[in-house]
C-alpha cells in the first residue's frame, strides 16, 4: 500500500511555522561524526525526515551506536566502530550516502560501498568527489556496482573544482581532515552548509579555514574527538514555507530562520510584490493585492537556489504576465512542470528554461512528486487550487520536509494522507 497526500485548496493561511534543523547540513554532519575517534558526538536539530533514517541504518551498519534522547537530538558513539562493506539498501535510497566514502577513507584510508542513490535530477557532477579523493593519494575501483576507494596514506593536495559543487567541496574536506598535510580546495562550494560541516569538524579538532568562500585550506590533523553540535536552521525548508505563506496567507510567521541564506528568495518575493517583513530570525508574510511576473536564474549560493526553483515556479502561476525560469545546476530539473500542467497551468518549457504565463487558475488533478522538490512545488499547487488535489510518490516529500502534514494543518490547510 502506498500513501498518498490529499490537499483542498483555498484555504486561507494564519499562524506562525517553526524551520527546523537544515537537511543539506544535517545529511553530511552524520557521516562526518564517524570522524571523532572512540567517543559520543551530541547533534541537536536533527529534523525528522527519511533521509535521516537512511544514514542511522548506515550508522548502525558500521557498528556505530545511535540513540535519540528526543526527537532531535542525537546521540553517536564510535566506540565500537567498524569498516564494513556498505551495500545496504539505505544507500541506494539516499544520494547524501556518499559522504561516507569521503569519511570512512579518511578515517581508515579504505571504503568499499555501493553507488550512492537519491532523486535523478540529471547528470551531477559525482566525479569531481573521486578526482579529489584520487588528488590526495586514493586510487578507485569501480566494479559491479562497487566503489572501492583505498590509499597507504592521504597527503594534502591543491584540488580546483570544475564546478562548484556542495557534495564535492564536503566530500574532500571530510577526507582531508586527517590527511598529512595541507589541503586547499578552490572553486569551493559557498553554501551555509559547508560552513556548518566546518564549524562541526573544527569543533572536534580540525583546522579548516575559508568555509564559505571559494578557497578553502584544510591542516590535516592526526585524530578528531566528540564534541556537540546544533545545526544550523533549513534554508530550503524556509523557502518552501515562504513561497506558501507567499501564495496563500493572510497572516503568517516563519520562525527559526537565517534572513541572510535566503536573501536572493526574498528580494525576488519583494520582487514580485509579495507583502514581507523580515526580522532578526524570522520572516512575515501578509496577503498581497496581486503579484507580478519576474524572471528568475538558478545559481549557486549566495544566488537563488536551486531547490527553491521548483515551489517558485507554481507560484509564479499566480502572478501577472510573462515570468521565466533559468536552470543552470540541473538542466532537467522541470519535471514538476508537466505537472503543474496536469492542473491548468500555462507553462512552455524549453531546454534548460521554464516560461510561465499566468496568472491561470490551478484545479485539483492527480499528480505525482517525481523528486523532492518537485513534491514541494505540487504542495504549493495543491494549496492554491480550486478542490482537491492528489499527490502520490510522497516519499519523496517526506525526504526533506519534517513533519509537513501538521505544520499546514497548523496554519489552516486542509491536508492529509491515504492508503492507495
Amino acid at each position: 500500500m502506498a500513501e498518498i497526500i490529499k490537499i483542498e485548496g483555498g484555504h486561507k493561511l494564519n499562524g506562525k511555522v517553526r524551520i527546523g534543523g537544515a537537511k543539506n547540513a544535517t545529511v553530511a554532519l552524520i557521516p562526518a561524526a564517524i570522524l571523532a575517534t572512540n567517543s559520543e558526538v551530541n547533534i541537536y536539530g536533527v529534523p525528522d525526515i527519511s533521509d535521516v533514517e537512511s544514514l542511522s541504518i548506515l550508522l548502525q551498519e558500521l557498528n556505530v551506536s545511535v540513540t535519540s534522547p528526543t526527537p532531535e537530538h542525537f546521540q553517536i558513539n564510535t566506540s565500537q566502530m567498524k569498516n564494513v562493506d556498505l551495500d545496504h539498501e539505505a544507500v541506494t535510497k539516499l544520494r547524501a550516502s556518499y559522504y561516507f566514502m569521503g569519511a570512512l577513507l579518511g578515517k581508515y584510508k579504505y571504503v568499499r560501498m555501493q553507488m550512492p542513490g537519491g532523486c535523478y535530477l540529471g547528470p551531477r557532477p559525482f566525479d569531481l568527489h573521486l578526482k579529489g579523493f584520487e588528488a590526495l593519494g586514493a586510487n578507485i575501483d569501480y566494479t559491479q556496482g562497487y566503489y572501492t576507494i583505498s590509499a597507504e596514506k592521504l597527503e594534502g593536495a591543491k584540488i580546483y573544482l570544475d564546478f562548484a559543487s556542495v557534495g564535492a567541496t564536503i566530500n574532500i574536506m571530510l577526507a582531508a581532515t586527517l590527511a598529512e598535510g595541507k589541503t586547499v580546495i578552490e572553486n569551493a562550494a559557498k553554501e551555509p552548509e559547508i560552513i556548518d560541516v566546518a564549524n562541526f569538524l573544527n569543533k572536534m579538532g580540525a583546522k579548516i579555514r575559508g568555509a564559505g568562500t571559494n578557497v578553502i585550506t584544510i591542516e590535516g590533523v592526526e585524530t578528531l574527538d566528540g564534541k556537540a553540535h546544533e545545526i544550523i536552521p533549513d534554508r530550503i525548508e524556509a523557502g518552501t514555507y515562504i513561497i506558501m505563506a507567499a501564495a496563500m496567507a493572510e497572516d503568517v510567521t516563519i520562525e527559526n530562520i537565517i534572513p541572510l541564506h535566503l536573501d536572493a528568495l526574498l528580494s525576488k518575493l519583494i520582487e514580485m510584490g509579495v507583502n514581507v517583513e523580515v526580522g532578526m530570525d524570522y520572516a512575515r508574510i501578509r496577503s498581497s493585492e496581486s503579484l507580478k511576473g519576474i524572471d528568475v536564474t538558478t545559481q549557486t549560493y549566495p544566488g537563488l537556489a536551486t531547490d527553491l526553483q521548483q515551489p517558485l515556479t507554481t507560484l509564479l502561476t499566480q502572478a501577472t504576465g510573462t515570468s521565466s525560469v533559468r536552470e543552470t545546476i540541473y538542466a532537467e530539473r522541470f519535471k514538476h512542470c508537466t505537472e503543474l500542467q496536469r492542473m491548468g497551468a500555462n507553462i512552455n518549457v524549453i531546454p534548460s528554461q521554464a516560461n510561465i504565463t499566468g496568472p491561470t487558475p490551478l484545479f485539483g488533478a492527480k499528480v505525482e512528486a517525481t523528486d523532492l522538490r518537485c513534491g514541494a512545488s505540487l504542495v504549493v499547487a495543491g494549496l492554491i487550487a480550486e478542490g482537491v488535489t492528489e499527490i502520490s510518490e510522497v516519499y519523496h516529500i517526506d525526504r526533506g520536509y519534517d513533519d509537513i502534514d501538521n505544520k499546514l494543518r497548523s496554519l489552516g490547510a486542509k491536508i492529509w494522507r491515504e492508503e492507495k
